[in-house]
């Protein structure tokens, strides 16, 4: 307590900013303008650099056109929390690209949830989906399922359905815990084509060791706008990318400034 009151209070610098804070406003700045001029050329149809190849959203059509050649159903898992957590929300610009190509395709698509408004969010774009493709008499609420929000019940629930169901293709994308392992290895002994993908990196070395492919961290972020090429999306993505390479160059640039004269501050440069 003695050591919180004896700190001295912030300085405002140029009369506007808190000491302290003007590399912090130079990024956000920058960040801004990077994604408004990608974004604006995305939309006039602009050459805009392309976002990396990213093998585990290249491989959904893949596992989709497995099980329509099988005559089996496909399965998507957003995860366990609500919509609170941005993993989930990740979930759903996935989801509707899976919707979509199932629809185009009849192939019939298992939603399962774990928490009553993903689920009922996912039945929208799930419908949605259907309808934008034409085939909204395909579409089967049925198919879109809250099974527990239990943890464990869940887990036991959607191993039921591998049963029953004999599913040929399984995505999971989303905040994950303790049930991946559980939802990867059965899927794996089954024979399915398992994607996954998560944020939370204590269950990220589950997905890498029983899923055909992971996506890992950030990656699942970035799957709307690459499945989607929608502008804004992608744009905002591609200037998100632009900014960490210049953040990573001057961390480079900076490291070397330190190691050559130790007397130096990197970080005066930005001082006002």
């Amino acid at each position: 307590m003695m050591w919180f009151l004896a700190q001295e209070e912030a300085k405002p610098v140029l009369g506007l900013f808190v000491e302290g804070t003007i590399v912090d406003i130079i990024v956000v700045l920058l960040l801004g303008i990077l994604i408004w001029v990608m974004v604006s050329r995305a939309r006039t149809g602009r050459p805009i650099p392309e976002i990396k190849k990213i093998a585990g959203l290249e491989a959904i059509d893949e596992a989709i056109g497995r099980a329509t050649e099988m005559g089996r159903p496909v399965t998507f898992i957003p995860g366990i929390l609500s919509v609170s957590n941005a993993q989930t929300l990740a979930a759903f610009g996935v989801a509707s690209h899976v919707a979509r190509q199932c629809a185009r395709y009849d192939t019939r698509l298992l939603v399962l949830t774990c928490d009553p408004l993903p689920y009922a969010v996912l039945e929208e774009i799930t419908r949605q989906s259907y309808l934008e493709e034409g085939r909204p008499d395909a579409f089967n609420p049925d198919d879109v399922r809250f099974l527990s929000a239990e943890q464990f019940a869940f887990a036991s629930a959607v191993i039921g359905v591998y049963e029953r169901e004999r599913p040929a293709a399984n995505i999971m994308i989303g905040a994950f815990y303790a049930e991946s392992m559980i939802f990867a290895e059965t899927a794996s002994f089954q024979g399915m084509i398992s994607i996954g993908g998560t944020a939370h990196t204590h269950q990220l070395p589950f997905f890498v060791a029983a899923c055909d492919y992971a996506l890992i961290g950030e990656e699942i972020y970035a799957a709307s706008a690459y499945l989607s090429k929608e502008p804004v999306l992608y744009g905002t993505v591609v200037g998100q990318d632009i900014l960490k390479i210049l953040v990573w160059i001057i961390i480079l640039i900076g490291g070397i400034v330190a190691t050559v004269n130790p007397e130096t501050t990197f970080g005066k440069l930005f001082e006002f």
